[in-house]
């Protein structure tokens, strides 16, 4: 919701955004770069145009 990351991912896998949000919510208990990734895939992802 913030950057949209999570439902262009959700867009490309053909997935439903609310599943791609809670697993990268999960995913964040984890320890990992999980906050960096999110970070990058904002910068890199394009633009939807609107």
């Amino acid at each position: 919701m913030i950057a949209g990351v999570c439902a262009g991912l959700a867009q490309r896998w053909g997935w439903k955004p609310g599943t791609v949000r809670l697993l990268f919510l999960l995913s964040c208990l984890l320890p990992g770069p999980q906050f960096v990734v999110y970070l990058v895939l904002w910068v890199i992802m394009p633009d939807r145009g609107y």
